[in-house]
């Protein structure tokens, strides 16, 4: 009974996974959507304003790289305590400036417990999903 159980939940995620790349082709504004936080977002800007905004977005920009490099480094070192820790670190930043998807990605990642060729995968993916986070996240200033 268990393995059936398995097997219904891998099927879900199978699933989950196959509509993650259907929406990911999907039009520009319903992606932007699925990236980014609105209502935080929104949020962020009646209480702080739009230059407030804008300068998280910028540092996160720029921060980024820093966060990409240690979640690299980890992998290098072959240490899973860094993995986590790094992972952890850049989804704490990404939560703050309302990437949701990104966030829950990093979420998952700081839990893994795959091998090195996965994680190599997986932060291939990662950079892939920030630059188009950051895209979204800047277009939506552009809006706002």
């Amino acid at each position: 009974m268990p393995v059936l159980v398995l097997c219904k939940i891998k099927i879900l995620i199978d699933c989950r996974v196959t509509i993650d790349l259907k929406e990911a082709s999907t039009v520009h504004k319903n992606n932007e959507s699925i990236q980014l936080d609105k209502e935080l977002l929104e949020g962020y800007v009646q209480s702080l304003g739009v230059d407030v905004v804008k300068q998280m977005f910028t540092l996160y920009s720029q921060q980024v790289t820093i966060y990409l490099d240690d979640i690299e480094s980890s992998l290098v070192n072959d240490s899973a305590q860094l993995w986590q820790e790094h992972c952890h670190k850049m989804k704490g930043a990404a939560g703050s400036v309302g990437l949701k998807a990104l966030h829950a990605r990093l979420k998952l990642m700081e839990r893994t417990t795959a091998d090195a060729s996965d994680k190599v995968r997986q932060l291939a993916d990662l950079k892939t999903h920030n630059k188009q986070a950051i895209t979204d996240f800047s277009d939506w200033l552009i809006y706002i």
